[in-house]
Parts: structure tokens; C-alpha cells; sequence
């Protein structure tokens, strides 16, 4: 392992096996899967990554699979939610929390676009639990915006719903290949 590795890991508390060892894999999957793909990245180099044995890994983990549905729940739960913002969603309207969904955060170049989305394409059939976790996420995503857009007093909120989550989509799909947030 290298010595920045290390140092890194004595920083965030961690070490080479021990406790933690969950969490680094699934920080270690986070990064990887998203920035190389779920394929390109093997449980020996993840396994790496997280500073912990693959015998480890398969502890905790009990195929790659596991690891890749572990992560798209992790998303799901813990990262920024534009529909379920966190405490100061009160304070902005219906209107302004749809708007929120087309200002992008990312600006250092890092886009590869939505991870369900990419792992659904990575899975394809063959992996019918990381597709069923896609679906649930995409549904719960046009629900959100749907109800947002009948918090909002839209005529048709069903309609409005279903168009900004296809322009959502869309326009991270647009982003992603030339690694610019404008669209």
C-alpha cells in the first residue's frame, strides 16, 4: 500500500483491516464504481483500495454484487436528494425545488452521470437485483418531482412530473460525455 494511502487512512481513523473495514470498502466502491465503472473494477483492486484482504471483502461482503447493491443503497440514502434536500427544504418553495434539480453542483470535470443509471446499463439482465434497485430509485426520483410539482399548483402534476424528470435525465446524460454541468 502506498505511503499516501496510508496517510490517508491514519488521517480518517482507518487502518489496514480492523475496524472500519465495511465502511472503506463501500468508500472505496463509491469512488471506483462511479469514476471507472462497476466492470472495469475488480474486487482484487477494491479490495485494495479499501485497505482491507479480499478474504475481508467477502466477509463483508458476499459477492460483488453484494458490494454493488450495498452502494446504489448508500446513494440512495446518503447522498443530496434534490426532491429531499435535507432541513432547509422548508424554506423554499415547491417552484424553487424543482428549479434546484438543473443547477448542478459538480464543476471540476468528475460528471459520469447518474450511478443507477450506469449501473443498469453495466448489469444489463444478468444482474436482475442491482436492476430492480434502479428501478425502485428511478420511481421514488419521478414520484418526488411529481409531488413537488402538485405541491407547486402545476395543472397537470403527473405530466410535469414525468417531463422534468425525462429533461433531468437528459440533461446529466448531455453532461456527461463532454464533461460539462451547462446542459
Amino acid at each position: 500500500m502506498g505511503t499516501q494511502r496510508q496517510a490517508e487512512l491514519k488521517r480518517a481513523g482507518g487502518s489496514r483491516g480492523g475496524r472500519g473495514a465495511r465502511r472503506r470498502i463501500l468508500e472505496a466502491a463509491n469512488e471506483l464504481f462511479y469514476r471507472e465503472g462497476i466492470d472495469a473494477t475488480g474486487v482484487e483492486r477494491l479490495a485494495s483500495e479499501a485497505s482491507v484482504s479480499k478474504r475481508t471483502l467477502y466477509r463483508h461482503f458476499p459477492s460483488k454484487v453484494a458490494v454493488v447493491e450495498e452502494y446504489l443503497r448508500t446513494i440512495q440514502r446518503d447522498v443530496g436528494d434534490p426532491i429531499h434536500p435535507g432541513p432547509d427544504a422548508e424554506k423554499r418553495t415547491p417552484r424553487a425545488r424543482l428549479l434546484s434539480l438543473f443547477v448542478s453542483p459538480v464543476s471540476n470535470g468528475s460528471l459520469r452521470g447518474c450511478p443507477f443509471h450506469n449501473a443498469a446499463v453495466e448489469a444489463g439482465d444478468a444482474v436482475p437485483e442491482v436492476q430492480s434497485i434502479v428501478r425502485e430509485y428511478k420511481r421514488e426520483f419521478i414520484g418526488g418531482v411529481t409531488s413537488l410539482a402538485k405541491q407547486a399548483r402545476a395543472t397537470n402534476p403527473k405530466l410535469l412530473g414525468s417531463q422534468l424528470a425525462v429533461l433531468y435525465e437528459g440533461a446529466e446524460a448531455m453532461s456527461t460525455s463532454p464533461r460539462d454541468p451547462d446542459p
